[in-house]
């Protein structure tokens, strides 16, 4: 039987298949941890470390750009919503998304998925211009050479959520991508003091009813911001066509075994409150429940200048020949 190593975040909807409850015919799935697991991505971007692995699907489109042999199937662990994630610094006096243009914002990195819905968002959204903004980074991109000009990197050491409460940059987003965390993924990073989202004498949110504006804006457009999918070395395809298949379906049941032993999501609170948003899955599986946001997602990355414009928009064509149901 050959051997599967497997990355991926704490994702209780994907444990029986690490665990070894739910198989992939042929294999003997090896977990590796990874923490944080974006330390991972870059790894397997850049070295092909691991067999299958989690990974942010920007970063999975721009390897597939840069002929990265990479493949993946269409399993998307992880979703948010981002109307929530941008907090503007005390003094900016901003107040609508507009207020932006002109300004310094903070995001780790310029091809962080956050960042890239975000910017997708405020462009097509509220008519923001994205170029008119300096990105303040302070971390590397997993693919390099696709910054604009207008990305300015920190130079110092000190933290987004540091230079934000400083008044030193005018905005920043928070969590992963931005001011929830210190250092950079690849030599681990610790947790870092968030700004309070609405308080006179601190950062304050750009939405500060992110809530609905985010449900709005799923129920208007269909696109519900994918936050990673499942890629694997090439290789192993070619080898065996049908292992995307079988990857996949074995993904589908470990999350309806989670789901049978939790129902409504009760392990997981925060997709709990998304499923109770959009009314449905939580993190659907597969292509065509997810065409919105694939489309979103390709033609945001087109528009920010990571992919090229004739890159394909053809889905199917960004993923390994399988057989992937709606699960």
């Amino acid at each position: 039987m050959n051997k599967l190593t497997v990355v991926l975040g704490d994702y209780p909807h994907a444990q029986p298949l690490l665990d070894g409850d739910v198989g992939v015919d042929g294999y003997a799935v090896e977990p590796v941890e990874v923490r944080p697991v974006i330390g991972a991505y870059r790894r397997m971007i850049r070295d092909l470390e691991f067999d299958v692995c989690e990974l942010a699907p920007v970063s999975y489109l721009m390897a597939r750009q840069e002929g990265i042999a990479l493949t993946a199937v269409p399993v998307f662990l992880n979703r948010r919503f981002h109307h929530g994630d941008v907090q503007c610094a005390a003094d900016s006096g901003i107040r609508v998304p507009r207020d932006l243009e002109g300004r310094r914002v903070g995001v780790r990195a310029y091809s962080v998925s956050t960042g890239v819905w975000v910017r997708g968002v405020l462009r097509e959204e509220y008519g923001v211009d994205i170029d008119k903004i300096t990105w303040v980074v302070d971390d590397d991109d997993h693919i390099e050479g696709r910054v604009p000009a207008n990305v300015e990197r920190v130079t110092d050491g000190r933290s987004l959520g540091e230079l934000l409460r400083a008044g030193e940059i005018d905005a920043a987003l928070t969590g992963n991508a931005g001011t929830g965390r210190a250092g950079a993924p690849r030599a681990g990073w610790s947790a870092a003091t968030e700004p309070e989202p609405a308080a006179d004498e601190g950062p304050y949110p750009l939405f500060p009813e992110a809530g609905t504006l985010a449900v709005d804006h799923y129920l208007r457009t269909g696109v519900y911001p994918l936050h990673s999918l499942i890629a694997l070395r090439s290789e192993l395809v070619d080898a065996d066509p049908g292992l995307a298949t079988r990857l996949y379906a074995a993904f589908a049941e470990s999350k309806r075994r989670h789901l049978a032993a939790h129902p409504g999501w009760s392990a997981v609170p925060r997709l709990a409150r998304q499923g109770q948003r959009i009314g449905g899955d939580p993190v659907p599986y597969g292509i065509a429940a997810n065409e919105p946001s694939l489309n979103a997602m390709v033609r945001f990355a087109k528009d920010q200048g990571l992919l090229d414009p004739g890159f394909s928009t053809d889905l199917r064509s960004l993923f390994a020949a399988g057989d992937y149901p709606d699960a």
